[in-house]
């Protein structure tokens, strides 16, 4: 028996990554697991890892979970994942809003295309997710959602300001910060529906293929995590009373107002 048997949960970005160890995280706890992404087969990406490869594992270990391929920078490709989900698995219960994308640079020369694309993928997509997915989670009075997001939506204090400030995100953070928004006003808006609604963000750094393309660019000596702290955090936000543990803004290392009882959740990063 696991601790998510018989419920349809979302993943997006599930191709590789964060998205990749969350889905097999909640699949190996029972759930039925639509894995979304670009990347649908082998080969197709420059980056390695595609949802095909990540369903057949979750199948091999006795796992259920379909691919939904799907480019959420379209708004079209948005509208039809939920319903093609639920039409796969069932009704959808549990919503994680992982895809996400940073180009790196200056703010001042960010191009308006690229600067688009992230806050098509990081707000407009969670957003219209969230509304997609909740109403049936509402009519049934069950739910959970979890926005990942980043401390790069701190505010920077200063002057001086921390080095963690100068890296060029800029327009990822603002795209995170939104997200941490609609975490913490949907979350009042459900309260009492029997839906949550958190924001989940790494404490260390995670390597995986995305950020490895970009490591140049990531701090110097910035502190790593272990590779299964999303996934158990991320698991424990989707099986927490919702009616106690929503509106909360938490990071992998650490609970929403508690420590975790278990694990190395005592890091403490900048990053």
């Amino acid at each position: 028996m696991g601790s998510m048997d018989g419920r349809v949960a979302i993943v997006t970005g599930a191709s590789r990554g964060i998205g990749q160890s969350i889905a097999e995280r909640i699949a190996g706890e029972g759930a039925s697991v639509a894995l979304v992404a670009r990347t649908a087969l082998p080969g197709t990406s420059r980056l390695p890892g595609s949802i095909e490869e990540v369903v057949e594992r979750i199948r091999s270990s006795g796992g259920k979970a379909e691919a939904i391929q799907a480019d959420l920078t379209s708004p079209e490709d948005v509208e039809t994942v939920v319903a093609r989900a639920e039409e796969a698995l069932g009704p959808v219960d549990t919503l994680v809003n992982n895809a996400g994308v940073n180009f790196y640079g200056p703010a001042l020369e960010i191009t308006t295309s690229r600067f688009g694309v992230m806050l098509q993928l990081m707000v407009h997509a969670p957003f219209r997710l969230c509304q997609l997915a909740a109403r049936g989670m509402v009519e049934r009075r069950r739910g959970w959602i979890v926005n990942i997001t980043s401390k790069q939506a701190r505010h920077p204090m200063g002057p001086p300001y921390p080095d963690w400030a100068k890296d060029g995100c800029v327009p990822y953070g603002m795209c995170k910060s939104a997200l941490d928004r609609l975490t913490t006003g949907l979350a009042a808006e459900l309260y009492g529906t029997g839906v949550s609604v958190n924001s989940l963000g790494t404490s260390g750094l995670v390597m995986t293929p995305g950020v490895a393309v970009v490591s140049p660019h990531t701090p110097e000596n910035a502190p790593v995590e272990p590779g299964d702290a999303m996934a158990d955090a991320a698991l424990r936000l989707c099986t927490s009373a919702p009616d106690t543990a929503t509106g909360q803004i938490v990071y992998s290392m650490e609970s929403f107002g508690r420590p975790f009882p278990d694990g190395p959740w005592a890091l403490s990063a900048t990053y």
